[in-house]
């Protein structure tokens, strides 16, 4: 028999999260190891219990989840997270992403589908809920000008190229010899030469345009 996939599940809603908890240990592969009510209390659940798979709703009291997310995500970087929410804003998403998660499902799902998903997640997948993700596409396939990499210097083009890589400005700051807050300065004015919101957007910009170009000196 497959190795059990030990879940920790976080909701502030009892009612829903019971359903879901229910729902997915009523499979023979998985083990609800614990339920939270609180990203505060996911993140000490999931010290003490090192689950394979987090999975958590965005808007809870408190820390939340997506704070949540990536605070289990640097201290267990072997669990596998998932966001079961009701938010479906590429914004939510990409905040999603950016700290952590390997899937995005939104509520409504069905107890099957949902079952599937967590497998795939566990097994090393990642998974956004296909309209979800196609907006997303949608939004980064937008038209941009052309130029936009042209105005960055060569130092702010190295930036984005390790931020590109998931680095964060402290790791960057360390491979450049630069201060942290060094770092977030000329990651504030990437966003903007670049007309994007998060140092995500700009991540995956500087992809699809098949990674960073030569700026100016």
């Amino acid at each position: 028999m497959a190795d059990l996939i030990r879940i920790l599940l976080a909701d502030d809603h009892p009612l829903f999260r019971e359903g879901v908890a229910t729902s997915l240990a009523a499979a023979a592969d998985f083990s609800v190891v614990a339920e939270a009510g609180s990203g505060e209390e996911a993140v000490e659940l999931a010290r003490r219990l090192r689950p394979d798979l987090v999975l958590l709703d965005i808007s809870m009291a408190g820390m939340g989840g997506i704070a949540a997310a990536a605070c289990i995500a640097t201290e267990l970087p072997a669990a596998r997270l998932m966001m079961l929410t009701m938010a479906e804003t590429p914004e939510s998403l990409m905040a999603a992403l950016k700290a952590g998660a390997h899937g995005y499902v939104l509520k409504g799902v069905s107890a099957s589908e949902l079952r599937d998903i967590v497998r795939r997640v566990a097994a090393g997948e990642a998974y956004v809920t296909p309209a979800l993700a196609a907006a997303m596409l949608s939004e980064f396939s937008r038209p941009r000008a052309a130029d936009s990499f042209e105005t960055l210097t060569s130092r702010e083009t190295g930036v984005l190229d390790l931020l590109s890589q998931g680095l964060t400005n402290r790791e960057i700051g360390e491979r450049l010899h630069l201060a942290e807050k060094t770092i977030k300065h000329h990651v504030t004015i990437i966003l903007q030469k670049l007309h994007v919101r998060s140092r995500t957007e700009a991540a995956l910009l500087a992809v699809q345009q098949g990674g960073p170009r030569s700026g100016k000196a």
